[in-house]
């Protein structure tokens, strides 16, 4: 039997990946920071050691460094949620054999393990690396920015398509948001079911244009096999369906929606609760210009939260107050009770993905644009005891190492609240299986 070693600070994601080792022969070793990591690899010589970069007591680097002149045979893949070349550099001349950047997909790990492990080592034989059995609820970013699109090679890791995201469960195709990252996953859909029909359902979280500005472009509405059932609540000026026509009027776009080949119904929701075939969802109207909801969708597997657009009330009714809109102590009761009342919605929620556009200091010059802030999102977070995080709404002009600094800012208030919250930044591709232990992204 071999042993695999897996050094990860995270214990959900490190269980995820225990309970994929465990199917098969493997003898599976966990450590939950560096030092330990060490101390397990020296004692026990693992041949395969899956190590995350950055972890207390001792990073990644400092694990390989420390292993790779005594275990010469062990293989050693360096994880991280970073994607510089230098870390890349660095990992491999300390003695990892491979660096891999999170997300990754089990296809991808096992592609990897594979290579760097031959299948037969001094008349050792490697056991089989195990299969991955997806659960039934996945999901995926196909847009995560907010406002505009922004591609370039400076957006290029986390991606520039607006909001979007793809929800798999319990038999149903559920689309959150029609930014401009719904082509992409239209062109996936239909390069998945080829001559069979689609019938995905749309949740519009609201009309403004990043959210909605995809929908000209979604490539199985030009298909009469498929069907789109668009859910929304009308809009402060006008309903869902004028303003999904009104972006595809013939001053704007070619194509009128009523042209499109497949049959779509666009249906105003009147209700907060509903069904979706089994995937119950919930409804909430949030703190952005117009009207706004974000959607709460509660599968056999776990529950996602989806929050595009939304501002904390604190600083925004203390603002309103010193205009003389309100006193001070009638503004600080608003904003603590519209904030449980979006706690108890969230309350256990296992993946939020949730408008993170500001830093705080960002936030401080745009109070009043409806858009949410760093430590905002990630005390609500700990609050609602969400199990896992995702920053969305990147603004156009955070870069991809903007971004990646504002999850280590979101890590290192987390690790002072002491509060399980895994955190990450939505990133388009990234892929999410929700099991019926926890939420492990892949």
């Amino acid at each position: 039997m071999q042993t695999v070693l897996l050094i990860e600070d995270d214990a959900e994601s490190r269980r995820a990946t225990a309970d994929l080792f465990a199917h098969d022969d493997w003898k599976i070793l966990e450590a939950g920071d560096g030092e330990a990591g060490i101390r397990l690899a020296l004692e026990h010589r693992p041949e395969l050691i899956l190590c995350d970069l950055l972890m207390p007591k001792a990073n990644g680097f400092q694990v390989c460094r420390s292993l790779r002149e005594v275990l010469h045979r062990s293989r050693i893949i360096i994880i991280s949620g970073r994607d510089y070349g230098v870390d890349r550099k660095s990992a491999i001349e300390a003695g990892a054999d491979e660096y891999l950047v999170k997300p990754i997909s089990w296809e991808n790990l096992r592609d990897v393990i594979e290579r760097v492990m031959p299948a037969q080592e001094n008349g050792a034989v490697r056991p089989p690396v195990p299969e991955f059995n997806p659960p039934s609820t996945r999901v995926k970013f196909w847009g995560v920015r907010g406002s505009i699109p922004v591609p370039g090679s400076s957006t290029v890791g986390y991606g520039g398509n607006t909001s979007c995201v793809e929800v798999r469960a319990d038999g149903e195709i559920i689309i959150l948001d029609a930014g401009s990252g719904l082509r992409e996953l239209g062109i996936a859909l239909q390069e998945e079911f080829a001559e069979q029909p689609i019938r995905p359902t749309l949740l519009i979280s609201h009309t403004h244009w990043d959210h909605i500005q995809g929908l000209p472009f979604f490539l199985p509405a030009y298909h009469q096999k498929n069907s789109l059932r668009v859910l929304g609540y009308q809009g402060a000026r006008a309903g869902l369906e004028s303003v999904l026509k009104g972006q595809m009027e013939t001053s704007f776009f070619p194509i009128q929606l009523s042209d499109m080949p497949s049959a779509i119904s666009i249906e105003e929701l009147k209700e907060m609760e509903f069904s979706i075939g089994r995937v119950k969802v919930q409804a909430r109207y949030v703190n952005h210009p117009g009207i706004c909801v974000g959607y709460r969708l509660t599968t056999s597997n776990g529950s996602i939260a989806f929050l595009p657009d939304n501002e904390p009330y604190d600083l925004l009714k203390l603002s309103q107050a010193s205009e003389g809109k309100s006193s001070f102590a009638e503004a600080r009761a608003y904003a603590a009770e519209a904030r449980g009342k979006l706690v108890t919605f969230l309350r256990g929620t296992d993946i939020l993905i949730i408008d993170t556009q500001y830093t705080d200091e960002e936030y401080k010059q745009k109070v009043g644009w409806g858009h949410g802030s760093l430590s905002s999102v990630v005390s609500l977070a700990i609050d609602a005891e969400v199990r896992k995080l995702f920053l969305f709404h990147h603004d156009p002009t955070h870069d991809d190492k903007f971004i990646e600094s504002m999850v280590e800012a979101a890590r290192m208030l987390v690790l002072e609240k002491g509060q399980p919250v895994e955190v990450e930044a939505a990133r388009e591709g990234a892929e999410i299986w929700l099991g019926a232990k926890a939420a492990a992204a892949v």
